[in-house]
């Protein structure tokens, strides 16, 4: 009588009482069984595009071994588990290239396997190949408690396929709670976390700190960390919070044979809302508020939409039974293309004949088809400005609150006037009182949303050279109109909509540039304060001062000239510094040495080199 699974080719067929013989035909049925490759997207989290997808190896299907762990543990335990592994590989990556699937290849691949591979057919360069793609389309995703006493002769072989282009991810970094030294040797493009420290993190801050801790070290390895076994809404927004560039997860997309099309504005809308709640749920006097307040997110509200073919009589109606509904966005495709104003429609309808005219008319004839359209992440103050200049539509007008520009909500004036005096209040109690700029608290959180953001700034540590004996000599009321003049020639040459201007105290100052000229704008900073300290010495009374006598910090008294400005400036490139902290000590490096020139000076520390530039 046969001993093995119906589903194993020959199984019926087959009678011996010789338990070698079944092995024999087991190892051959899985030598010879079908294998079909799924696809789960990666998502890069701040603006929904995908990243890449893993390939999954599925077995015969109606079978026990359909699931890859059982099938893949089987074929090890026959001695097959290399083998299997090479069909896989061959089955994913033509299956991949035949979708024509967007961005990278991530494919589990174990140290052995890469090492039988090496210079043979199942070459992964050689598949590859054969399957049209370039190398760079690739990542392989190494288990962390898989590399064990087989890293030094794959050394050579990962030194290779990275010549080839090909990508390194270490996978389910934790699992097996390894030490980090193979991240160290491997020096990864990519970090994929286990899922255990994902399941639950909203409610956990254990995980939530592990996961920031991860991103923190892969920002200074110059790594993306993925956030593998997403699965709820609350998880990702929680993974969204801890600065993870990417994630992956059932939440997402379950894997699939012909992967979709991601539903990224969907998702968007979701996370917004899930924001809003955290958002409300912190407004309570005394407790943290979320880094979301200041931003046109704040302000969204979730209102009927329309498309433009729907009748008048229609939008008439529906403005009937919602009598606090005063603008109706008009959407096609996700894509807002006007709004229909309640006043508008109305008192047009109200004329004779009007709504019978032109009742069943599609309402596209009465929506003003120029609203006022902002990015969820357009700061408040942007936005009260654009409103102040915007030709038609003022500070009454409700506008259209986007993701990526995809409609998501409405948002109106009067919640951005109270949303503003709140900021104002919260600004007050954080700004500086000489000059009004906004002190240490803001700056330092300032420069953590750019950090957790991935985004290209630098930072510049302003201060003024022999302060302190001018202070002494010309007195504190005239040392005050400096900081204030520096205050303004600063404020001057900062662009609002993109630079950040802060004052840590006395004669210290930070600017987050993210204008692209800002070297430029530091030379003009320079010369400008150089000519308004001569101008507010000749209205202080004091003449056409160059130089003056005072003590320095030691009592001995010395000839000092006008106070001149040291600017040292920090590039920081995404995932180059690992928090606020080192770049604030970098920043105040460079700031030294510009100090350590004569006159206006800028110094710019490029990743610990120096690189001097007088004014």
């Amino acid at each position: 009588m046969s001993l093995l699974p119906d589903w194993m080719p020959g199984a019926n067929q087959f009678v011996s009482n010789d338990p070698g013989d079944e092995l024999d035909v087991e190892r051959e049925a899985i030598r010879q069984c079908s294998l079909s490759a799924v696809f789960q997207p990666i998502v890069w989290l701040r603006e929904g595009s995908v990243l890449g997808h893993e390939g999954l190896t599925r077995g015969p299907v109606g079978s026990p071994l359909h699931a890859p762990d059982l099938l893949f543990a089987r074929a090890r335990a026959l001695g097959l588990g290399v083998e299997l592994e090479h069909r896989a590989c061959v089955c994913v990556i033509q299956r991949f290239a035949a979708l024509r699937l967007p961005g990278r290849l991530f494919l589990n691949v174990s140290p052995q396997a890469l090492l039988a591979a090496a210079h043979g057919p199942s070459d992964l360069l050689t598949l590859l190949a054969q399957a049209g793609l370039e190398g760079s389309r690739l990542v392989v995703e190494i288990t962390e408690q898989s590399l064990g006493a087989s890293w030094p002769e794959l050394s050579g072989v990962i030194a290779r396929l990275q010549r080839g282009g090909v990508q390194f991810a270490i996978d389910d970094l934790g699992a097996g709670f390894s030490n980090l030294g193979r991240w160290l040797t491997l020096r990864p493009k990519y970090i994929k976390t286990d899922k255990a420290f994902v399941s639950g993190i909203q409610e956990d801050l254990l995980r939530q700190q592990i996961l920031r801790s991860v991103s923190d070290i892969a920002a200074v390895a110059g790594a993306i960390v993925v956030a593998e076994g997403v699965e709820t809404l609350e998880e990702l927004a929680s993974v969204c919070d801890q600065g993870i560039a990417c994630a992956q997860g059932y939440y997402l997309a379950r894997p699939q044979a012909q992967p979709q099309r991601l539903n990224w504005p969907e998702l968007a809308a979701a996370l917004a809302g899930q924001r809003l709640d955290a958002l409300r749920c912190c407004s309570e006097p005394g407790l943290p508020q979320d880094d979301v307040q200041g931003w046109a997110l704040q302000l969204l509200r979730r209102v009927p939409s329309v498309t433009s073919q729907v009748s008048s009589e229609a939008v008439f109606n529906l403005f009937l039974s919602k009598p606090n509904l005063y603008t109706i966005p008009v959407v096609e495709h996700e894509i807002p293309v006007g709004v229909l104003k309640r006043s508008s429609l109305i008192e047009r309808f109200s004329l004779p004949f009007q709504r019978e005219l032109y009742g069943s008319s599609p309402c596209r004839l009465f929506m003003d088809s120029k609203p006022l359209i902002v990015d969820m992440h357009t700061p408040l103050l942007t936005l009260s400005r654009w409103l102040a200049e915007a030709e038609g539509h003022g500070l009454a007008a409700d506008f259209i609150i986007t993701g990526r520009g995809h409609y998501l909500g409405i948002g109106s004036s009067q919640d951005l006037l109270q949303a503003l005096n709140r900021l104002q209040l919260r600004a007050a109690r954080h700004a500086n009182p000489l000059t009004q700029l906004p002190g240490n608290v803001p700056i330092d959180r300032q420069i953590q949303r750019y950090l957790a953001s991935g985004l290209q700034f630098a930072v510049c540590h302003a201060d003024l050279d022999h302060f302190k004996p001018f202070n002494d000599r010309f007195g504190y009321r005239l040392g005050d109109d400096v900081i204030r003049l520096l205050s303004r020639v600063l404020g001057h040459h900062v662009d609002e909509r993109l630079d950040f201007l802060g004052h840590i105290g006395g004669d210290d100052f930070i600017v987050l540039f993210r204008s692209g000229d800002w070297k430029t704008r530091c030379e003009r900073m320079m010369r400008e304060f150089t000519s308004g300290m001569a101008q507010l010495m000749v209205e202080a009374g004091q003449g056409d001062v160059q130089h003056y006598e005072a003590e320095d910090r030691r009592g001995v008294t010395c000839s000092y000239g006008l106070p001149t400005l040291s600017l040292g400036a920090v590039q920081v490139e995404p995932g180059a510094y690992q928090s606020r902290h080192q770049i604030a000590q970098a920043a105040s490096e460079a700031k030294s040495q510009a100090k350590k020139q004569p006159g206006s000076t800028l110094f710019i520390e490029r990743r610990g080199v120096g690189s001097l530039q007088a004014a």
